[in-house]
């Protein structure tokens, strides 16, 4: 069952993650108080994710507006953006694939209405499908990295779930056992919201690959006891130095590795690279419920009533504290700053042709 589809009629579906792992529910969203919903309320998630339902509500939004002169039909789409990306602030895939929608829209504001929302329709299909095909290179490269029956610690959830086919963290995974290569792999189960334990775990079971759930303080001792030889981890932005914001305790797993000496990879799409974010001390943490902390998940609530919670959805992890940073362009290691520049603006074409990315996993 795919994560997001848009039907051949425009019906835009969504697996509702918040159910899994205990029910495979699909939910069709119409309205713009809809989609927003489903963004905040993490029915649908993962910044690739995000960017790719972002791109169908942007078409289908369009659709849904009157006859109206170019400007005013730009301005309204505008204001729809602008209210879908207050969903979530941290994840920068959700304001990149709308600014692509808008800019699909302005450079055809002069064509007749069908043709302008067909080209609508094409640029956010084709989002979905270069994500597609950019998790697949990502998959390819992260590959190089791992070795057959290596133990790798995951955090949160950077599957096909969060993404497209492949995903990115778990991208590499479940590519290499198609190939017949066998892992093992150690979910954290990723604190309060259970990415880990609700999504990861499920896609590694549908998949067949050997899994552990362990706790999140438990990172530490599968670490000592030398199961773990890489961490694999995905990503919601990427500043120009090299910080990443990713799901909130990403930063601690982080600091363990560097302190086991644990190879720590962050993988995921240039599409999350902010080159306008100079430090992840620019990146806005969103702040989530804290009944989250307090009940979510709980038969009865599991602390005292009103006690004061401090629930961040997102942490940095310093550039310092990573391995390398894995794209569809390549594998970019310290110093990151220009690499990730040249990362960032390069083609798939001119990537392609370096091909020592591949055989030094380093440029």
């Amino acid at each position: 069952m795919d994560n997001i589809r848009l039907t051949e009629n425009d019906g835009l579906w969504i697996l509702d993650q918040t159910l899994l792992p205990g029910e495979e529910k699909e939910s069709r969203l119409q309205s713009a108080e809809d989609m927003y919903e489903a963004i905040a309320s993490l029915r649908v998630r993962g910044a690739p994710a995000i960017g790719i339902f972002a791109a169908y509500c942007m078409y289908l939004l369009a659709k849904g507006i009157a006859e109206a002169a170019p400007q005013t039909f730009h301005d309204k789409l505008a204001k729809y953006g602008a209210y879908l990306n207050s969903s979530r602030p941290t994840a920068v895939n959700l304001n990149w694939a709308i600014e692509k929608m808008l800019g699909a829209a302005k450079d055809n504001l002069d064509k007749p209405r069908d043709e302008l929302l067909a080209t609508l329709r094409r640029e956010a299909v084709g989002i979905h499908g270069d994500d597609i095909a950019k998790c697949r290179t990502i998959s390819e490269y992260g590959l190089t990295l791992i070795q057959d029956g290596d133990g790798i610690l995951t955090h949160c959830n950077a599957g096909p779930l969060a993404t497209s086919k492949y995903g990115t963290a778990l991208g590499p995974i479940l590519l290499g056992a198609e190939r017949g290569m066998r892992f093992h792999v150690y979910a954290d189960e990723t604190r309060p919201l259970l990415q880990g334990a609700r999504l990861t775990a499920y896609e590694l079971a549908r998949a067949g690959i050997p899994a552990t759930l362990i706790c999140d303080n438990m990172a530490s001792i599968v670490m000592r006891n030398g199961w773990v030889r890489a961490c694999f981890v995905g990503c919601d932005r990427v500043a120009a130095n090299g910080d990443v914001a990713n799901k909130i305790g990403t930063s601690g797993v982080a600091i363990l590795a560097k302190h086991y000496g644990v190879p720590f990879y962050v993988l995921g799409p240039t599409s999350t690279i902010d080159m306008g974010c100079a430090t992840g001390a620019d990146i806005e943490i969103e702040l989530r419920d804290p009944e989250e902390i307090r009940s979510k998940f709980y038969a009865k609530p599991m602390a005292p009533a009103g006690v004061k919670c401090y629930n961040p959805a997102f942490d940095v992890t310093d550039h310092a504290l990573i391995t390398a940073i894995v794209t569809e362009k390549g594998i970019c290691r310290e110093p990151y700053g220009e690499r990730i520049r040249y990362n960032k603006f390069r083609t798939i074409e001119q990537a392609a042709t370096k091909r020592e990315d591949m055989a030094a996993l380093a440029w």
